[in-house]
């Protein structure tokens, strides 16, 4: 295959062209559909001598039918040249104004990319973001063209009775031969990624807000009618957005109509202006079909969605390497909510865990790439975990570091400056600064330095001048394309504790023996935030009566890989006393952490394995504690997970890890089986399904009790879970006692996986979570089982969401994926060439699992490499999987 082309950051230029209005008219079909635009275009620079530059139009898999200028027909090769990839309009006249008419002919039946536009059973639904509109219209497809759309679609009324497009509808009516048709208006300029078309057999659900201006604004959630009872959970998430941004940033919506609409066959969720898409994993939801985690989940993404209105819609990216501004600001939004319906130290533990368990993984591989990429080829690939979690941090410190007012305050100037522009992370930079007149020095470099910082913390106590030193030094790694890195700001928030276990009161702080003040107002502070901006640097705080145990980077404040000199008996300490609950799960993490490599060690070694006593006693005393909130408890009894130990290994051993992890939970489970019991009958409720913070604690706590009992092979427990399992009055307590009870291979996991199948057969999302399940099942060889359910009937490899839970969970099973004899990348390397041809957005997604090959022993390296080279000597590859595996080969 021809080497697709690489795009560049540094090579950004200003549109020649810019659109003012677009006028679109889909006359849908059952063949074909055929797309009019209308689009009114001016020039850059005005009243240019020299002949005006050629007009540029992206398109792709289009047919085109005619094109206008000025109501003149254009001919090809003498007014406009067209290939693959671009419509080229040679010589557009260099008056102030033209009108840019184009005809084209598509075919959304045909169309299983899931961009543009297409067919999703039984209706019409688009996808553009990032580049789907090219494959309506010939048009410049690219963020920084901002116009006014009107839409007019027409269909046949019987079988597309809901005919929906982004703003408001300000016409309506019948046509001949049993067709109808509904024009809509947006009165906000937007780029074309954000256009939406729907059309199919819906029924809403509808409910209204008054903004706290007054408008009242009609909300709908668009579904089959057989779905629409499981759209109450979204509709109150809307509404409890709605007004926390009102609340928190002074946000209103902006139009008098909200459209939700849900899809079967969509990828993710999208904010299209007033007419939201979202795959039906975000939306459907009752207490029969759906767990806690989902419940929450359908909460952030429907947050999510919504406060991309102003982050995302009204203030849109220049271009797509700066797609980290509306993501990565839009996730902390949405997290910030989260957090504020929850548990604000749960959501947090949730969201670093993820981040280390997706993004450091990724910045320590071949893909790592700042999070705004210097490049790409396929602008699809880099809606990445660096773009989406680490920029999300990257906004988070500067909350922490301008506080929660200031913060306020640059947002507030940010949506002053830039409302309806299409801009930076500069713009954004430079509002928070300027709004608080702050010094960022080196902050952006987190847009532009790939890599995990690593921190490093050495402490020293004087006890006669009473002062206590902490030397702080930072390195970020090499990445590909950048070997050497300059330092970062990097915010360090600091607490430290007495030996009674309470936080000491902080006044002041030298910092190369300059004495900054840390009491406000007078009063003492008990966390502060140092701001490490060197390669090395130290801090030293004074009036300290007290060697303290310091708990260091509360809340994670910062992106980065800590190693401090703490010792066990520190982090025991600070797992029973520190008052960042953070901090107090982390130590715990820590300790496991560094035990789970001993016993690695050991365990290659052939070495007997065993546990302190003193690990036990802290698991105990947490499990135990009743004061604490439960699900706290039940996060910090949670070992970490097998890839992040290898993360933290030189040559990742996945038997080795997982069979650690695996002794330590059984032989916890058998030294703390009476407390894990009565943590089982303690949280147990015959109550109705009730989503609140409190019942969702109680209930992760049982069940994560629970899965460490059936970790025992003990016929009480089994008994127990299967209790549970036909006892439970929700999908939460049932999927968990299922969960438990496949741990263990047997007659016990056959029967009641098709006793789960029989009775959920007829509702796809619940067998979408029955197909995860046994993908990521660690038990030896089950790749051939993986095998025949791709050939269940229920499965269809055209569905995201099957294939992310049949193969995407497959590929998180450490045991099996990577599988000492290339079974799992073998299997991963067919359905990538299988998938590619359907969507390459997908298969670039499955391929990146083979990114970090190179982390194994030269056995599984040999087979991974294969696969790789196997998978870029086919024909006719996409650019979106050619440009994984490629990278992926030459790291």
């Amino acid at each position: 295959m021809e080497t697709p082309k690489e795009i560049f950051l540094k090579d950004y230029k200003k549109p020649d062209y810019y659109f003012d209005t677009v006028t679109l008219t889909f006359s849908l079909g059952e063949e074909h559909t055929i797309v009019s635009s209308n689009i009114t275009v001016y020039p850059r620079i005005e009243g240019e001598s020299s002949a005006p530059p050629p007009l540029v139009l992206d398109g792709v898999d289009l047919k085109l039918i005619s094109i206008k200028i000025d109501g003149k027909e254009l001919q090809k090769e003498e007014d406009y040249h067209l290939d693959a990839r671009n419509l080229t309009i040679s010589s557009p006249p260099s008056t102030a104004k033209f009108t840019l008419e184009i005809v084209t002919e598509i075919y959304p039946q045909k169309n299983t990319s899931l961009e543009g536009l297409y067919k999703s059973s039984r209706s019409f639904v688009t996808q553009c973001e990032a580049e789907g509109f090219r494959k309506i219209t010939y048009y410049q497809d690219r963020p920084d063209i901002m116009a006014k759309y009107t839409c007019r679609v027409e269909g046949d009324k019987a079988l597309y009775p809901v005919l929906l497009s982004n703003g408001n509808l300000v016409e309506e009516g019948n046509l001949e031969g049993g067709k109808h048709y509904a024009v809509w208006e947006d009165p906000h300029k937007k780029p074309c990624y954000l256009f939406a078309l729907v059309a199919g057999q819906l029924q809403s659900r509808d409910d209204s807000f008054v903004t706290r201006s007054g408008r009242k604004v009609s909300l709908r959630i668009w579904t089959t009618a057989e779905d629409l009872p499981k759209t109450v959970h979204a509709m109150s998430s809307l509404k409890a957005a709605m007004k926390w941004d009102e609340d928190v940033f002074g946000l209103e919506y902006d139009l008098d109509l909200f459209n939700i609409v849900v899809v079967a066959d969509f990828d993710g969720a999208m904010e299209n202006k007033s007419l939201n898409i979202f795959n039906s994993e975000f939306v459907l939801v009752s207490p029969e079909t759906a767990s806690d985690a989902e419940y929450a989940r359908i909460q952030g993404v429907i947050a999510h969605e919504y406060f991309h209105n102003w982050t995302g819609n009204r203030v849109t990216c220049r271009d797509w390497f700066q797609l980290t501004l509306k993501e990565g600001l839009t996730v902390f939004r949405d997290q910030e909510f989260s957090s504020d319906m929850g548990s604000r130290s749960v959501n947090r533990i949730e969201d670093v865990s993820l981040l280390r368990k997706n993004q450091f993984p990724e910045d320590a591989g071949p893909m790592a790439h700042p999070v705004r990429p210097h490049s790409y080829i396929k602008m699809d690939n880099f809606y990445t975990s660096t773009v989406y979690r680490k920029g999300t941090q990257v906004v988070r410190m500067y909350k922490t570091l301008l506080g929660s007012q200031g913060f306020r305050r640059g947002m507030d100037l940010y949506f002053k400056r830039h409302d309806g522009q299409a801009v930076t992370c500069e713009d954004f930079y430079a509002a928070m600064r300027d709004a608080n007149d702050a010094d960022f020095a080196n902050f952006l470099l987190w847009y532009s330095q790939a890599g995990t910082p690593t921190v490093k913390v050495t402490s020293f106590y004087n006890s006669e001048a009473k002062t206590y030193s902490l030397k702080f030094s930072q390195q970020v790694p090499p990445t590909p394309g950048q070997a050497v890195k300059e330092p970062m700001l990097i915010p360090v928030a600091v607490g430290l504790l007495d030996s009674n276990g309470k936080d000491m009161p902080l006044t002041s702080v030298y910092r190369d023996g300059m004495l900054q003040v840390v009491s406000t107002d007078g009063q003492p502070a008990y966390t502060t935030v140092l701001k490490i901006t060197k390669k090395e640097e130290e801090f030293v705080f004074v009036e300290i009566s007290e060697r303290p145990v310091p708990s260091l980077l509360r809340g994670y404040s910062a992106p980065v890989r800590l190693m401090s000199e703490l010792t066990d008996a520190d982090l025991f300490f600070l797992l029973a006393h520190d008052s960042d609950e953070f901090n107090r799960w982390e130590a715990g993490q820590v300790l496991s952490a560094k035990l789970m490599l001993s016993l690695v060690g050991d365990f290659q070694q052939n070495k007997p394995l065993s546990l302190k006593a003193d690990f036990v006693h802290g698991f105990k005393s947490i499990l135990t504690d009743y004061t604490l909130d439960k699900e706290f408890i039940a996060k910090a009894i949670d070992l970490p997970g097998v890839g992040e130990i290898m993360d933290m290994m030189d040559t990742a051993d996945p038997d080795a890890v997982h069979a650690v992890r695996s002794f330590i939970r059984k032989h916890l489970a058998s030294e703390l089986k009476a407390e894990f019991l009565k943590t089982v009958e303690n949280n147990r409720s015959s109550d109705p399904y009730v989503f609140d913070h409190s019942n969702k604690s109680r209930r992760t706590l049982k069940n994560i009790a629970l899965s460490y009992l059936a970790s025992l092979e003990d016929a009480q427990i089994t008994e127990l879970a299967l209790s549970e399992y036909k006892t439970a009055t929700n999908m939460t307590d049932q999927f968990a006692a299922l969960t438990a009870l496949v741990q263990n291979p047997g007659k016990t996991r056959d029967d009641v996986l098709a006793d789960f199948y029989g009775k959920w057969e007829h509702d796809y999302l619940v067998i979408n979570k029955w197909f995860g399940l046994q993908a990521r099942a660690d038990i030896p060889g089950n790749v051939e089982n993986v095998r025949k359910l791709l050939k269940h009937p229920a499965f269809d490899l055209r569905n995201p969401n099957k294939v992310r839970s049949l193969v995407g969970g497959f590929c998180a099973s450490p045991v099996n994926f990577h599988a000492k004899d290339g079974s799992g990348y073998k299997f991963l390397g067919e359905i990538v060439l299988q998938l590619d041809k359907l969507n390459p957005q997908g298969a670039s997604r499955m391929v990146s699992a083979l990114s970090r090959w190179r982390r194994y022993d030269e056995t599984r390296q040999a087979h991974a490499k294969e696969q790789l080279e196997m998978i870029l000597s086919t024909n006719g590859l996409s650019e979106n999987v050619f440009e994984i595996a490629s990278k992926s080969l030459a790291a």
